[in-house]
């Protein structure tokens, strides 16, 4: 399918201010980028309350957001853990989008922070999301929440720590875990595949780019072999909850996402996969920009409400 125009707009919109690909970039740019999505995101809808809060982390305090809607019974609950290649993004730039899923899936959002690459390695984030999502299992029902229909989800590199969240709490006696939702997610540190040499420039994210990111996050190459970092090489997938696998047609992260749903399905594992034709990589951050952001948003919202028997 050709490119959406909208999103064509947006890329040539990019190429005249001359922006850089990551990899190019300092860690400071390459943040302050992260960053402006919020530029291109729909003004924010009001939530019944939104609460910010502190609990004990791996190294520290450690800070998570909650999105409560108008509801007057125990909520179905979303841990959600943002992107940005391991070195940027924010409970912030997610702002639009977690008050959406909030209203329109009418379940509790919890976006948590976690220890940015380069200056905390691996494995300081998937540590601090799970350590937030405990804390989230434990300590949800204080705000109306219903511990026992927890999901996870996240985007780009908060996938692979959604999906990494799902195999440790499975292998480390954790929460629960009803369903995941991975929106075009960072699976695989070493892939090799068609979609990463096609769409290698131009579309948001480079394949150059995407090995930066790895290279920042990971403490040393034999990392990437670890299920944590990815989840693909875990020894079994078996017994892990219900998936829903987002991915794009012009991106670099298409086809590791969806080998990895493949994967998934192979392993028992109740998965829906759907790819976006004619997007790319970042428009579950874009409802602003590109209007078909939409879709991937609905897909998530009909997935949660199933997963998680959300009453009418």
């Amino acid at each position: 399918m050709a490119l959406d125009s909208a999103v064509q707009d947006l890329l040539d919109g990019l190429q005249q201010q001359g922006l850089k690909s990551f990899e190019q970039l300092s860690t400071e740019e390459s943040r302050a980028v992260v960053d402006s999505f919020k530029g291109l995101q729909l003004p924010t809808r009001e939530v019944a309350e939104v609460i910010d809060e502190t609990f004990d982390g791996p190294a520290g305090k450690q800070q998570v957001r909650i999105y409560i809607p108008e509801a007057s019974h125990p909520l179905p609950v979303v841990f959600y853990i943002h992107g940005g290649g391991f070195i940027a993004g924010s409970i912030d730039v997610a702002e639009e989008p977690n008050r959406a899923l909030a209203n329109d899936a009418g379940v509790i959002v919890v976006a948590t922070s976690y220890r940015l690459a380069p200056e905390s390695k691996f494995p300081a984030a998937t540590d601090d999301t799970f350590a937030a999502l405990k804390w989230t299992a434990e300590n949800i029902s204080r705000f109306g929440g219903d511990p026992t229909r927890l999901a996870v989800m996240g985007d780009s590199a908060g996938g692979n720590l959604a999906a990494v969240a799902a195999l440790r709490s499975r292998d480390e006696n954790g929460p629960q875990i009803s369903a995941q939702v991975l929106v075009y997610p960072a699976i695989d540190a070493n892939a090799e595949t068609a979609s990463k040499r096609e769409f290698q420039e131009g579309y948001v994210i480079t394949s150059a780019g995407m090995d930066h990111f790895w290279e920042s996050y990971l403490s040393s190459p034999e990392d990437a072999d670890h299920p944590h970092a990815t989840p693909s090489n875990a020894s079994s997938l078996t017994g892990l909850p219900p998936a829903l696998v987002l991915t794009n047609e012009y991106e670099v992260l298409r086809d590791e996402g969806e080998d990895y749903a493949a994967q998934l399905s192979a392993a028992g594992v109740d998965t829906t996969h759907q790819r976006f034709d004619g997007l790319v990589h970042g428009v579950y951050w874009m409802s602003g920009a590109v209007p078909r952001s939409h879709e991937l948003h609905d897909a998530v919202v009909a997935f949660l409400r199933d997963k998680l028997k959300v009453q009418e």
